[in-house]
């Protein structure tokens, strides 16, 4: 990955997603901010606490089987101490999604409460869901709701406008398409959230990600299980020489026998992305 401050990728439809979460955040009563639970801190929008001016918020981590458990525990309790409620879930195999369901009945029975009190008749529980692209949120709302409303897609930002959506007693859901913030100055959140293919390959050359993943496996000793898939030793550190064994494995080595690094880029990151190397923790806490 070449070497840049910073990473700016901000198509006019994310200006735009801004703009209506700020003028629509009125309208809501809690806000359900999702994140990769690989990577609840790089994963996160900084500007999302201050676009939902002070709204109550559950944080969803999602993907939860290609995360360390451990580190999982350890991100609930962190949110707990700060007073926000969440929960871990695989929304495709609907793992925790009964426990999220049950968390916003029990946020809309207390609204409901509070409200009673102060007079006001009973209303639905309105949410808006936030979280930036690529980390789940169509697949998690089809399974809240039910049924196919969201599409969903690998491709980052792949929801272009907001929608309300109906989830059974008495909760309304606003989905919003996944949005970046303008300026990501973090070297190394950058390169997570390439990895994780929240910012689209085509706006950092993809050679470049993958050998800032191969380089992040080895320099924090997470390249076990993507070693043991391509009989690599755990010690090697050649970055060619891994690249030539993975490119033999996977069939993507020239006539030239030159490694054809744009290949072999989009398989092992596609296969990290969907989970073929284990429980990658990208973030720690």
């Amino acid at each position: 990955m070449e070497e840049k401050n910073s990473i700016n990728w901000y198509p006019g439809h994310m200006k735009k997603t801004r703009e209506e979460i700020v003028k629509n955040i009125k309208f809501v009563n809690l806000v359900v901010e999702i994140v990769d639970a690989r990577a609840p801190i790089s994963s996160k929008n900084p500007d999302i606490d201050s676009m939902i001016n002070g709204k109550s918020k559950l944080v969803v981590l999602t993907k939860k089987d290609l995360a360390d458990e451990e580190n999982i525990g350890k991100f609930i309790s962190y949110y707990k101490e700060k007073g926000i409620k969440s929960v871990a879930v695989n929304a495709t195999k609907k793992t925790g999604i009964s426990q999220l369901i049950n968390i916003l009945e029990q946020i809309k029975e207390e609204n409901y409460q509070k409200n009673k009190a102060k007079g006001i008749i009973k209303k639905p529980l309105r949410i808006m869901i936030v979280g930036i692209p690529n980390v789940g949120k169509s697949t998690l709302i089809n399974q809240i709701i039910g049924k196919k409303s969201a599409k969903t897609g690998n491709m980052p930002g792949i929801t272009k406008s907001q929608q309300w959506l109906k989830i059974k007693g008495d909760i309304e859901l606003l989905d919003t398409p996944g949005i970046l913030w303008p300026k990501i100055e973090d070297k190394f959140t950058a390169q997570k959230l390439a990895f994780l293919g929240s910012i689209r390959d085509q706006v950092i050359e993809i050679e470049d990600i993958y050998y800032e993943f191969i380089k992040f496996l080895i320099e924090n000793k997470k390249q076990k299980n993507l070693f043991e898939e391509f009989e690599i030793n755990f010690d090697e550190t050649d970055f060619e020489k891994i690249s030539e064994i993975i490119a033999k494995k996977r069939g993507v080595l020239l006539k030239s026998d030159e490694i054809d690094y744009f290949r072999l880029a989009n398989i092992v990151l596609n296969e990290f992305r969907n989970g073929k190397y284990g429980k990658i923790q990208l973030d720690e806490i």
